[in-house]
């Protein structure tokens, strides 16, 4: 939120030399936080001046352009210059070439004069240009920061404006104002507005605070105007999604009058650009009391204005020019045409206020915040309107703020107030919130007296009593989260002062350290970031084609999956399955940006859910729950094992002289996934698998000694890669570590080293082409018996030679004995032993 300082002083008591960082350091005191400054003084300067054009003689130029020689007076008619700068003529008269043409002579116009300086570090000083010396610039919106008009310069009379010749054009402008910027948390949506800022200015500084609503005297309706129908069929959690709605007329506007430099500087600071007078009378009541309001042209409706939720099929051109398919959930304003806008949130193109709207029925309505914010997100509508509504508006100020509006229609467009008015008023009152005696105190660690709870209390708005054991507080309109005792006691804190709080540490109970598993996740991350992998975090939320497709090996195979009952976006609706889709993502973002050579890991959670998923009701506030309903309520949660995944894309490192960096292939991603098993000591057996979301012929199952499958790995499927337009070959690994962790000892024990040395023969075995090489390794492992330390495949061949159907696979055997040095004969034996075994279960030979 930017808070103007002129606008902010009309309310509150700030200091007149006080600086937008003087505000923020006061409004920190009750917890707001800084986030910017916004000084226009800080790029533009002066000298500035009004002038008025005396002479403008158009020459043309050999490049074909026309510019304009022109004598401007900068001070008043028989007046002398009193600045006494290089470039400035004493007689207050000034030569200035202009390559506009959208003035005359006699027009008023900015003048920058030599020394001078302009947005963008722009200094002005007399410069010979087209044969002449152009001592200073008339200026345009854009040159002088206020705005995107650049296709002519600013006339003066274009904004209501008749200034005396020489007056400070930066004050005129509202350029010497400057804004506060502070963030604004979800549950304080008051303070988006001046209102809402100036209160809490007041508590920050112990100063008066005058409320703009109580400045706005509503005129006495003399009978009913516009028709206007609340008829929610459907409202969310039972609350309807329209408990107010305000509706006053005013004939008669002139919408093309301009809007006066006061306004437009004011939201310009503001972060609102002025559009049009009635579109910028609704922003700066908006901004001044925190009360949305939308305009319709009244001669553009058709009959009552209907406020329900959308129905099937309906569609709405909103004001953004485009199309909207309605959800069932929309809450819609609606005529007899059908609807004219999406509540809340963004009003119809059919009902728009143009130059030609002569009559204007204004809106003042208040809206469930679920409702807003859903329909905000579903049509990725964000609007000022939206971020207060879903954040909660004083339904009391509805009446206030239309006022308002109507007064400042009257006052800056000539319009006419019609004294009928349509106020629908279904608001229900804030129940009253019991604080007991002393729990403020407790809870907080100081003492707070009766005086200091009752008046932080009542500064606030709230209605603050006195009752047996404690104080019965009804919470103020505006202030929709203060509904317990905790609340009210944080307010109290929070405005006697959270300095007032006295810091202790607090003494950190004795403990054992990380948990096995804390410990063994970080060895294993640490192993793959050491190994040149970048670990990641993506998204929890994925589509329902993305959980498919990851989630299990087989196509369409049965999967279940945690549906999120109100996503971010409808795109991605669930809760992962799979590690893997946000992997991949955010490796296809990187290549969109131009980083093609990839290896990204991430170690997170994937939520498999059971046959039992949440319960069927939710647990009361303020009491334990007891053991039967915590165990519903761990049962309901789905099983959220942690997984890691890579995926990597590219080359293994960057090319250099004498160096030819490497494709990343399906071995790097089985290294990756063998890599967290041997971290932990666990033996990971690889053998062919098959996997949806895998090449079908590039891809390994990865199981462990039990023979429970924990993972695949391998080269992505191509037609997957395809559409999501990743490189070809790309490849990955995702891996179970839950069951991996609890399948790794709780002392893993180095072996000793050997001092004896080992004993290597080779065999070459010719065998079905079917049979995996793995599988023959396993079973060479076995006929070995225990002298065998290792065994790896180092050839496979199909050719000249080997018959058609079989293929040749050569290994490498270690043999070595811990008490002794072994005999050739010795190892031969256990050599001869494996290729027995293979050979009696796959008919495996010699070559």
């Amino acid at each position: 939120m930017r808070i103007p300082l002129t606008w902010l002083r009309e309310y509150a008591q700030v200091p007149a030399e006080a600086t937008a960082e003087d505000v923020m350091t006061d409004l920190v005191k009750v917890g707001f936080e800084e986030e910017d400054v916004h000084r226009p003084l800080d790029e533009i300067s002066g000298p500035i001046v009004v002038g008025q054009v005396l002479s403008k003689e158009p020459e043309a130029q050999t490049n074909g352009k026309t510019i304009n020689w022109c004598t401007v007076r900068v001070v008043p008619e028989g007046a002398t210059q009193t600045l006494d700068i290089d470039g400035i003529d004493p007689t207050g008269v000034q030569g200035i070439v202009c390559g506009a043409h959208n003035f005359e002579v006699g027009d008023k116009v900015i003048v920058t004069l030599p020394g001078a300086v302009l947005p963008g570090d722009f200094r002005i000083t007399p410069r010979k240009t087209y044969g002449h010396v152009s001592a200073g610039m008339i200026a345009s919106v854009r040159e002088l920061g206020i705005g995107d008009d650049h296709d002519g310069i600013l006339v003066l009379s274009t904004l209501g404006l008749d200034p005396e010749l020489g007056t400070d054009a930066l004050a005129l402008l509202g350029l010497d104002d400057e804004a506060a910027e502070i963030n604004v948390t979800p549950d304080r949506g008051y303070a988006f507005s001046i209102r809402g800022v100036a209160r809490e200015y007041a508590h920050a500084t112990d100063s008066v605070f005058t409320d703009p609503a109580s400045l706005v005297s509503v005129t006495a309706s003399t009978g009913a105007g516009h028709a206007i129908v609340l008829a929610d069929g459907a409202p969310i959690y039972g609350i309807p999604g329209c408990d107010r709605f305000v509706a006053r007329t005013v004939s008669g506007i002139n919408a093309t009058m301009p809007t006066p430099t006061w306004m437009s500087s004011r939201l310009r600071l503001a972060g609102i650009r002025s559009i049009s007078l009635p579109v910028d009378i609704s922003n700066y009541v908006m901004l001044e009391l925190g009360q949305p309001l939308h305009f319709y042209d009244a001669d553009k409706l058709d009959g009552a204005i209907t406020v329900r939720r959308a129905t099937a099929g309906e569609t709405l051109k909103t004001l953004d020019g485009k199309v909207r398919k309605l959800d069932a959930e929309d809450l819609l304003i609606t005529d007899g045409s059908g609807p004219i806008g999406v509540a809340g949130v963004m009003g119809g193109a059919s009902t728009e206020v143009t130059s030609a709207t002569s009559t204007v029925l204004i809106e003042a309505a208040h809206f469930e915040e679920v409702s807003i914010a859903r329909s905000r997100r579903r049509h990725k509508l964000p609007s000022e309107a939206s971020k207060r509504f879903e954040r909660g508006v004083d339904p009391l100020v509805a009446d206030i703020a239309a006022q308002r509006a109507v007064n400042l229609l009257v006052e800056l467009a000539g319009g006419t107030e019609e004294t009928t008015a349509t106020d629908v008023n279904a608001v229900v009152a804030s129940a009253p919130v019991f604080l007991p005696s002393g729990y403020t105190s407790a809870r907080i660690g100081i003492e707070f007296t009766q005086s200091q709870i009752m008046g932080s209390l009542t500064d606030l708005g709230a209605d603050v009593e006195k009752v047996d054991g404690g104080y019965s507080v009804t919470a103020p309109s505006w202030r929709h989260d203060l509904l317990t005792k905790e609340d009210l006691t944080e307010e109290v804190a929070r405005l006697v002062g959270f300095d007032q709080i006295p810091s202790s540490l607090p003494t950190a109970p004795p403990g054992r350290g990380y948990s096995r598993k804390q410990q063994q996740r970080r060895r294993v991350v640490q192993a793959l970031a050491d190994s040149g992998l970048t670990e990641i975090m993506a998204y929890p939320f994925v589509s329902k084609a993305s959980n498919d497709t990851f989630g299990v090996a087989e196509a369409g195979a049965p999967r279940t999956a945690v549906k999120l009952a109100n996503p971010l976006s409808e795109e991605f609706g669930f809760l992962r399955t799979s590690v893997l889709p946000g992997l991949i993502e955010i490796a296809k973002r990187n290549h969109s940006r131009g980083f093609h050579d990839l290896a990204l890991f991430e170690s997170g959670l994937v939520f498999l859910p059971s046959d039992t998923l949440g319960t069927a009701s939710i647990p009361p506030l303020g009491v334990k729950p007891s053991d039967e309903v915590l165990d519903a309520l761990y049962d309901g949660i789905p099983y959220q094992p942690l997984t890691m995944a890579a995926v990597f894309t590219g080359k293994d490192s960057p090319a250099a002289p004498a160096h030819a960096p490497r494709a990343w292939d399906w071995a790097d991603a089985i290294d990756a996934a063998r890599l967290v098993a041997d971290v932990v000591g666990v033996e990971l057996i690889v053998s062919q698998g098959s996997h949806q979301a895998f090449h079908p012929g590039r891809a390994a199952q990865l199981t462990l000694r039990s023979g429970e499958v924990v993972g695949y790995a391998g080269e992505l499927h191509p037609k997957l890669l395809s559409e999501l337009n990743m490189p070809a070959r790309s490849v990955a690994m995702e891996i179970n570590a839950e069951k991996v962790f609890a399948a790794a000892a709780d002392i893993i024990v180095a072996k000793p080293i050997s001092t004896f040395p080992v004993a290597t023969q080779d065999v070459a075995l010719v065998v079905p082409a079917e049979v995996a090489a793995a599988t023959v390794l396993e079973t060479l492992r076995e006929g070995a018996g225990e002298l065998l330390e290792d065994v790896t495949l180092f050839d496979e061949y199909q050719g000249t030679g080997i018959p058609d159907g079989r293929k040749s696979l050569a290994f490498g055997l270690r043999f070595r004995a811990a008490d002794r040095t072994l005999t050739s004969d010795e190892a031969s034996a256990a050599r001869a032993s494996a290729v027995e075994l293979a050979a009696e279960r796959f008919g495996a030979t010699q070559r």
